[in-house]
């Protein structure tokens, strides 16, 4: 029921065209496109939750080869309305990174999934879709994705984290505590603490999504039994975090990850 309902928000006119519009990369992504520049142009990439083209406008001048694909058709309608003109010739399609059977084995040089796309499935899902992109991977290619942080999620869940000497500001980050608790009964500060990963309701999209949120640790141990030379990077500076004690202490609210395939 996670994914049904996080795709019907994903459908709604104002979420579509709230992605519809988006340009800007980020500094995580930007990184990535200056380090695999020199081998795009010989890519075949598939763009993974392409959502309203937000990536399109960045990746599909510089590969080979371009697909874009997300599980939302309205999405994929807004994204095609954004590029027919501009992009005549470039492929986008509705699919879901939980079964891409649509692919054969080693088919891509280069797979993104931006803006936490991976974090609207079930844990059990998600371990399915990482099984799927390894599989449809080019040995030597790479697979790049973000990924909510828990550890940036659960300091909200303090309510001391919240005050300030700001009595105004006090006041509104404790109203929006309150929504948080609300929307997640039944997780406490203790309970995010002992856990590795969790899924709960945030306030992007006014609290309608259900978001995965993990730490950098037990991403890691996800991914090395299907890929190799994984790194992680901060979404907020775009560079490395090289060690565990900078991946556990970094406070942003998603991380990126890079790794490549077997």
């Amino acid at each position: 029921m996670i994914n049904d309902k996080n795709l019907t928000t994903y459908s709604t006119s104002d979420v579509v065209h709230y992605y519809q519009y988006l340009q800007q990369l980020q500094p995580a992504e930007e990184t990535i496109i200056q380090l695999l520049k020199p081998k795009l142009p010989t890519m075949k990439m598939l763009d993974l939750g392409v959502g309203g083209g937000r990536t399109t406008q960045h990746f599909f001048p510089l590969v080979k080869d371009y697909i874009g694909v997300d599980y939302s058709s309205a999405m994929i309608n807004a994204c095609q309305q954004r590029f027919n003109q501009s992009y005549p010739s470039i492929t986008l399609m509705v699919g879901d990174a939980r079964n891409l059977s649509d692919f054969e084995d080693n088919s891509f040089d280069f797979i993104l999934f931006s803006f936490n796309g991976i974090d609207y499935i079930s844990h059990e899902h998600r371990l399915k879709v990482l099984q799927e992109i390894s599989r449809i991977g080019k040995s030597g290619g790479y697979f790049f994705f973000s990924s909510h942080n828990l550890q940036a999620i659960e300091k909200q869940f303090n309510w001391k984290y919240h005050l300030s000497f700001n009595p105004f500001k006090t006041y509104v980050n404790l109203i929006m505590f309150a929504f948080l608790r609300g929307f997640n009964a039944s997780l406490t500060y203790q309970t995010i603490q002992q856990n590795q990963y969790a899924i709960l309701r945030d306030e992007s999209h006014n609290f309608r999504l259900q978001t995965y949120y993990i730490r950098a640790s037990e991403q890691i141990k996800q991914l090395e039994p299907l890929f190799k030379d994984i790194k992680v990077y901060s979404w907020k500076t775009g560079l490395e975090l090289t060690t565990n004690h900078e991946r556990m202490s970094c406070s942003d609210m998603w991380l990126y990850y890079l790794c490549c395939f077997h």
